[in-house]
């Protein structure tokens, strides 16, 4: 990470490090297709290897200045947010909506879309953006606002995922906090029972007299579902930790009132990358304690699932031993509040996965409403008066002899269409082409190609997200 230096300082650095990557990019051959240079992604999709070298973006993380008074914060978009969120809370502060995993990007939560549990009343990581520079496929660097110039640019960049062009910097909003997040995790018999009180939560912002901040759930079966209702809190009785010895999904079943650290809080699900983490034998108590906290976190089973796909050592074992082969179906969708029932109960019944996670979005509220209403993203459009439930599950099933090795995921896709919802592109996509543009407004991204990268050195978002070239 960067160093803290004056913002001054901070800012001149910057330049600097745009005027070489400005420099790098010129120097590459006319015509060559041009991609980043990373060590870790946090995407699910194969992608055809290449051995050219990649664009280096790697000085640019780390956060350029805070002003506390505006609640604004200028970060380069290489910056993780477990390194943002550090650098926020000193000063009291956060990003509006933190994703889960602490190695994902500020820019590639803009531009490949993130959500957590404030997503209930702040939307996307995007919108709260208030400003963007972004290398463009032709070589420039623009900056992008939501009037001006590269308007359009600034209102389609969310959902390119690196295809019209990469963040290098964004100016953000931010949000006060308390030291602590007091938790209340209710049970419920049934997603419908969920779902009445999920709705009034969000409608009223309140439950039970106390005020919420944070909403997600998860679905542990049919009838044993739980909806989490954070709200801030200036002190606690008492403190969990679950970093180490501790995991914090099981505390859901066992425990009706919590509270964490804030930091704790937005990073709960980093630890056992949700309950994932299971998959690698890491949830026994005295590997925990072999390995210590520092080792329980996402990018560790990351690394883990790269060596795994470069050497398929369970999947040998798997064939030896006779075992069906299994499709992954790692996706987050979301659908309307109203077709939340529907859809789980379908897919319970189609794809054996649980648990499911949950957590409610609906376009941002805050802090001032734009004119003529909330603000519509082109490539992943959305009703914004409409409150939807993201649903999340991350596991693999068995294939049966001669079914289609997408079979699972394929129902995935038809019936969110179906719904009216919108699925994420981070992981395996199986659209046919002209369905994917009619999904994903091809008519809007296909200007915005022609205007920001006409020599097409850069993937187009189908090649990119379903062809997995």
């Amino acid at each position: 990470m960067t160093p803290t230096v004056a913002p001054s300082a901070a800012s001149a650095a910057y330049r600097r490090r745009v005027d070489i990557l400005r420099s790098q990019y010129a120097s590459l051959p006319a015509g060559e297709p041009v991609r980043l240079s990373k060590r870790t992604s946090n995407l699910f999709r194969p992608r055809v290897p290449t051995t050219r070298p990649g664009l280096d973006v790697s000085a640019f993380d780390g956060v350029i200045d805070i002003d506390v008074e505006a609640r604004t914060a200028d970060v380069q978009g290489m910056t993780t947010y477990e390194h943002l969120v550090d650098a926020t809370l000193s000063h009291g502060l956060m990003p509006a909506v933190v994703p889960q995993l602490k190695t994902i990007t500020l820019g590639g939560a803009i531009t490949g879309l993130g959500i957590e549990s404030s997503s209930w009343r702040e939307g996307m990581p995007h919108e709260s953006m208030l400003e963007l520079d972004i290398l463009t496929g032709d070589g420039r660097v623009v900056t992008a606002r939501p009037e001006g110039e590269h308007a359009d640019l600034f209102s389609g960049f969310p959902n390119s995922y690196g295809t019209l062009g990469y963040a290098l910097r964004a100016k953000i909003d931010l949000q006060p906090v308390e030291p602590f997040v007091h938790l209340r995790h209710l049970r419920f018999g049934s997603i419908q029972e969920l779902l009445a009180t999920l709705e009034a939560v969000c409608a009223e912002g309140t439950h039970g007299g106390e005020a919420v901040a944070f909403v997600d759930g998860v679905v542990f079966g049919p009838d044993e579902c739980y909806l989490t209702l954070g709200s801030w809190a200036a002190s606690a009785p008492e403190v969990s930790d679950y970093t180490w010895t501790e995991i914090y999904y099981r505390s859901l079943q066992a425990r009706s009132e919590d509270w964490l650290t804030t930091r704790d809080y937005l990073w709960r699900w980093d630890t056992d990358w949700f309950w994932c983490s299971r998959a690698f034998g890491v949830q026994r108590r005295w590997v925990r304690r072999l390995l210590g906290p520092d080792r329980l976190r996402s990018d560790t089973y990351w690394k883990i699932m790269a060596l795994e796909g470069r050497w398929h050592v369970k999947a040998r074992l798997d064939r030896w031993r006779h075992l069906p082969e299994r499709e992954d179906v790692i996706q987050d969708v979301e659908v309307p509040a109203d077709q939340l029932t529907v859809f789980v109960e379908g897919f319970l019944r189609e794809v054996p996965i649980l648990p499911l996670w949950l957590c409610p979005l609906q376009a941002r509220r805050s802090p001032v409403p734009i004119a003529g209403g909330p603000r519509t993203w082109d490539l992943y459009t959305m009703d914004p008066e409409t409150l939807y439930v993201n649903v999340g599950f991350w596991s693999s099933v068995p294939v049966a002899p001669g079914m289609d090795p997408g079979h699972h995921n394929r129902w995935v896709e038809r019936e969110v269409d179906r719904l009216g919802g919108r699925k994420s592109l981070y992981s395996r996509a199986f659209y046919g082409e002209e369905q994917f543009w009619l999904l994903y407004n091809g008519s809007a991204y296909r200007k915005l190609k022609s205007t920001y990268d006409p020599d097409g050195r850069l993937l187009d978002l189908y090649a990119k997200c379903v062809a997995g070239l």
